[in-house]
């Protein structure tokens, strides 16, 4: 052990002779001008295996708490785990000076944005410190595949043996809601001479968040001008949708999205998206021949926009990024098509990037996901670094092991700082987004940690008012035109909520208010069946700090975390009346809709909508002599809503009533924002006492003797701040005037958007 200690400091040492003590930062890009984040490398003492530090929350929490099936051989492969790297605190505090300037119109670097390679060497890790760890890892017998451009990531493979002995944990197996996964049993530990330069070690686990959609397969009825979902084998299941409105359910169809945020009427100016390249990133392949069906089917053609799907990779590459597969029609994932469908339905000149790598190859939290966003935003070229990015996935923080999280914040700093626009969406499950497709349990109120960056926008989801206010013939024809479509103009909008939780729903169809609904369908549903989570996600970060951009606008809390969401989009109705239509390789669209389609929702919807109203935005800003990239649109978000909702404190213009989504076409065709006051994203909760655990923040109003008829006594509640009272103040959450957490600022009008964005940035 003497000689091989002695061995790995001359090792080190040598790496480190080679380089200089200063790293100076480039000021060739006018961004960078007067920047100066030189400073000599961290790492001054000898590395000693014997003498290590414990990295903090470099596990998974619940494992703790969670009794492991076996460990894992030591001689498994756990190829391209990610070692993330900590950039010094001035250089952390000079990035997000920089990035606040980029944002600013009044700064000479306004929209000056920088490259991978100049994000590394200002913002990165020095070299030395690069050296010190890589010669580490090589000693423990790792392979480094290389270093990302931007040098806070080293992308290195090995084995469970290699890594128990070089980190100090135990790889085990675990079995966690009736699925198999792989995860180490505690904190890391590292050689304390490096300590200060690492974060941890995203690649320790194979839990993997899950689309954020919801999708049924329909025939269309021509007899009724509606689609019949086809029924399916649901008993003992939770979800059920709580009411079934007779007579079928709507399909949106693009011309309704286009007509109810009025994207339409920047295509009459030329503005489609032509020239902007929206990248959706993604963990499996759909089959090619769906996009041209969709395009063909709604009539979106004649706009000239492009699709391919790829593998994105690095140069040189770490060989992270192979074709995950899924193209048939029978494997493909339907994710991959409602991203790729719905940026075009709103951008349909847009060039779309379907951008996928398998979860294979990568063992980091968020997989091909987070490497297919990681590969664009590190690409070498310009021309394959994409305007905006759309990412549809997403898991509480809660969930996060801090490796993971401090690696996607540092890719979306980064690709603000490139000027690139990243949308992510909230969640499907109210004020936990945990728990798409099932019931909030055993935790309380948690974030997307894939969207609490303060670099990102997050997308909420919406649904429309119409159904429950009976108002579907003001806003809709009775019958579709030739692309399918019959909106008519803007529909007032409600927090999209599917439990018994929704408030609309609660007053129109019974004239009780929600908890009063909650409690009496436990008459109707002993066994808990159509209890459900399923809705729009909003909720404040555990993790990431408030930008200041966010507290400038009415209604915004009064507390120190990012909060989410940003803005909302349509993602599903109450009852699943409303969907949107999907075009897949088992489903085609086909002429009149004669065979089956998917209809489909959720904020996987809403995320690549805005996206598409991105690229509209980039192209008009590009035809008035602007950069065509935009970085992060949140902060410009905020300070048009300022412009419309008011400050926080003051007295309040009067478009903050003006703009009420419940205006509906009323007042409202001059707004940027519909402000959405009406529901709430407080869903249903539960505590099954089989499991002896507790569930935070859910007010309990009854108990389901035999919940879903397999699981004993449980308690159902509805998810709040408090767990003593309920009402729209401890409801979480409430929409309310100005932002709110069931929303945000509200959906959007994209050509008064434009037109605002244009005179924020003093655009022609």
């Amino acid at each position: 052990m003497k000689t091989e200690h002695v061995m790995i400091a001359l090792s080190i040492a040598a790496a480190l002779a080679t380089l200089p003590s200063i790293t100076q930062a480039s000021a060739s890009n006018q961004a960078l001008a007067g920047i100066n984040t030189a400073e000599a490398p961290r790492v001054t003492q000898t590395v000693d295996n014997r003498v290590t530090s414990s990295l903090s929350n470099t596990h998974l929490a619940f494992v703790s708490h969670t009794t492991p099936t076996a460990a894992v051989d030591d001689a498994m492969p756990m190829n391209h785990m990610q070692l993330i790297l900590r950039p010094s605190a001035s250089r952390a505090v000079a990035l997000q000076a920089l990035i606040a300037a980029q944002h600013d119109p009044s700064s000479a670097k306004f929209h000056q944005w920088i490259t991978p390679e100049e994000f590394g060497t200002t913002f990165g890790v020095v070299d030395g410190d690069i050296a010190a760890v890589k010669s580490w890892l090589i000693a423990q017998g790792f392979t480094v595949n290389g270093v990302y451009p931007n040098k806070t990531q080293i992308d290195f493979s090995g084995t469970a043996g290699q890594v128990r002995q070089a980190f100090h944990t135990q790889e085990n197996r675990y079995v966690v809601n009736h699925e198999n996964h792989v995860a180490n049993a505690g904190d890391i530990s590292v050689p304390a001479a490096l300590s200060g330069v690492i974060v941890g070690v995203a690649g320790l686990n194979d839990f993997r968040p899950q689309p954020l959609h919801k999708a049924q397969v329909a025939q269309f009825d021509h007899g009724k001008n509606k689609f019949m979902i086809k029924p399916s084998s649901t008993a003992g299941t939770p979800g059920h949708l709580a009411v079934n409105f007779v007579g079928g359910s709507r399909g949106l169809a693009p011309y309704d999205m286009q007509t109810i945020y009025n994207t339409s009427s920047l295509y009459t100016s030329g503005l489609t998206g032509t020239g902007i390249n929206i990248a959706v990133v993604e963990d499996a392949d759909m089959d090619v021949t769906d996009w041209p069906n969709f395009v063909s089917t709604f009539g979106l053609g004649g706009y000239g926009g492009t699709f391919k799907q790829y593998q994105p990779q690095l140069t040189p590459t770490t060989g992270n990024c192979t074709d995950p597969g899924g193209a048939t029609p029978d494997e493909e994932s339907l994710e991959t098509v409602l991203d790729s469908e719905y940026s075009t339905a709103m951008a349909p000149g847009a060039n779309i990037w379907v951008a996928t790598c398998s979860d294979l190859d990568s063992n980091n939290f968020f997989g091909g996901v987070y490497t297919a966003a990681d590969n664009l935003i590190n690409n070498s070229s310009a021309a394959g670094r994409p305007n905006i990015i759309s990412a549809s996935y997403g898991y509480g923080e809660g969930f996060t092991d801090s490796a993971s999280k401090t690696a996607i914040d540092l890719m979306w700093a980064q690709a603000d700082a490139e000027g690139i626009s990243v949308f992510v969406s909230s969640g499907d499950s109210g004020s936990n987004p945990s728990f798409n497709g099932s019931i909030i349990n055993g935790v309380g109120i948690d974030a997307n940690s894939f969207a609490t960056s303060p670099n990102d926008t997050a997308v909420g989801g919406t649904d429309t008012a119409d159904v429950l206010d009976g108002t579907t013939s003001k806003y809709f024809n009775s019958s579709y035109n030739a692309v399918y479509g019959s909106a008519k103009s803007y529909v007032p909008e409600l927090t999209w909520n599917e439990s018994c939780g929704n408030v609309l729903a609660a007053q129109k169809l019974v004239g009780l208010s929600a908890l009063q609904f909650c409690k009496n369908a436990l008459i109707y549903d002993p066994y808990g069946e159509y209890v459900t989570s399923e809705s729009g996600s909003g909720g404040p970060s555990s993790v990431d700090a408030k930008p200041s951009w966010q507290r400038i606008v009415y209604g915004a809390p009064k507390d120190q975390s990012r909060d989410l969401p940003d803005v909302s989009l349509f993602g599903g109705s109450y009852g699943g009346y409303t969907w949107a239509i999907l075009c897949s390789g088992a489903y085609p669209c086909t002429p009149n809709f004669v065979d089956p389609v998917y209809l489909i929702g959720g904020t996987s919807l809403s995320a690549p909508m805005f996206a598409g109203i991105q690229a509209l935005i980039d192209q008009g800003l590009s035809q008035a002599g602007l950069s065509a990239n935009q970085g992060n649109a949140a902060p410009t978000l905020y300070e048009l809503a300022r412009n419309e909702y008011g400050a926080p404190t003051g007295k309040s213009p009067s478009t903050l009533a003006g703009c009420n989504s419940s205006n509906g076409t009323s007042g409202t065709s001059k707004c940027v924002f519909h402000n959405i006051t009406t529901g709430g994203n407080s869903t249903q909760c539960i505590q099954i006492a089989e499991f002896a655990q507790t569930t935070p923040d859910c007010y309990f109003y009854g108990t389901i003797q035999n919940f879903l008829q397999a699981y004993g006594p449980t308690k159902v509640g509805l998810t709040a701040t408090s767990t003593s009272k309920y009402n729209a103040n401890t409801a979480a959450f409430s929409a309310g005037p100005g932002w709110s957490f069931a929303n945000g600022l509200g959906s959007v009008n994209a050509g008064n958007l434009l037109s605002a964005w244009k005179k924020f940035v003093n655009a022609p």
